[in-house]
């Protein structure tokens, strides 16, 4: 009964003592020093949160279990060391039952909850908007990027604007000289973003977004999500692809959406309209196609 009360009187400090050290703690610090948020707490889209928080509380779950694991390992080796004047083993212990079906059913809640927590995650980021605000196809090549910008549906290009990018070029010190692709997006519209490839697996990765996909040659992926702070953020190629794979980089562009319809009003005005791939596609002679080789290259 003392023992309880004792421990009942010692959570009650710790539990200030932890309160308080949380709520000194920066935006960044409580997101685990993660990218996409401002030092107000504003996350770059409507998912980041979620994605930090899933990496946070996984991180805070097991390192108590680390901390507890590396607790009871010490004391076993304190507790249980020869003592002087010992000789041989110590006393083996063998079929404990309690310490077995711990050691067993501990681990797979963990596992468990870890799995649930994850799926949970996942499920949000998969599901796609049926009725996007801007629907843009992201074209993976060696080693740079295409953007293709529709309506709601990224299959229907008939009034899809266009613009093609190269990969970096950087001088002798390793600095980037050369205009890199640039994707816009509407701020606090729903985007939908179909991903593909022209060649191998690249991987599409904005890194304040937190998360990133893989782009794959006749199999789309699609990304679905909601930019929700205007301003400037890098992307590149999460997928070893080649010998550039390090140049093929890109940015990303969160405006408003008067600047984002001037954007593609420019685009339209310098005539890359229509489907991207009429215009260039070093896989139009695919086996079925019907294309003859002469047809397919450009």
């Amino acid at each position: 009964m003392r023992v309880t009360r004792r421990l009942r009187l010692a959570a009650i400090p710790l539990g200030i003592v932890t309160a308080v050290a949380l709520a000194g703690c920066t935006t960044t610090q409580l997101n685990g020093f993660l990218p996409g948020f401002t030092d107000d707490g504003t996350q770059a889209t409507n998912h980041t949160e979620m994605v930090s928080g899933l990496w946070v509380n996984s991180w805070i779950v097991l390192l108590a279990v680390g901390m507890i694991t590396w607790a009871l390992m010490g004391w076993a080796a304190i507790a249980y060391r020869r003592r002087k004047g010992q000789t041989g083993l110590p006393v083996q212990l063998r079929y404990n039952m309690p310490i077995e079906i711990f050691y067993t059913v501990v681990p797979l809640i963990l596992v468990l909850g870890f799995f649930a927590f994850t799926a949970r995650v996942q499920t949000t980021l998969e599901t796609q908007y049926d009725e996007p605000d801007a629907c843009i196809t992201a074209i993976g090549k060696q080693w740079a990027w295409d953007f293709q910008y529709a309506q709601q549906d990224c299959d229907d290009a008939s009034d899809a604007v266009w613009t093609m990018g190269v990969q970096a070029q950087t001088d002798a010190k390793g600095d980037i000289t050369s205009e890199l692709p640039t994707l816009y997006l509407p701020v606090d519209k729903k985007v939908k973003i179909k991903l593909t490839s022209r060649d191998v697996i690249h991987s599409f990765w904005i890194i304040d977004f937190l998360y990133k996909k893989d782009m794959y040659i006749g199999k789309d992926n699609y990304w679905s999500f909601t930019p929700t702070r205007v301003g400037e953020y890098d992307g590149k190629c999460a997928e070893l692809c080649g010998q550039y794979h390090s140049m093929m980089l890109f940015k990303v562009k969160v405006v408003e959406q008067a600047e984002y319809d001037a954007y593609l009003d420019g685009l339209r005005d310098a005539g890359q309209t229509g489907d991207i791939n009429e215009a260039y596609n070093r896989l139009q002679n695919l086996p079925g196609t019907g294309a003859s080789e002469s047809e397919g290259e450009h």
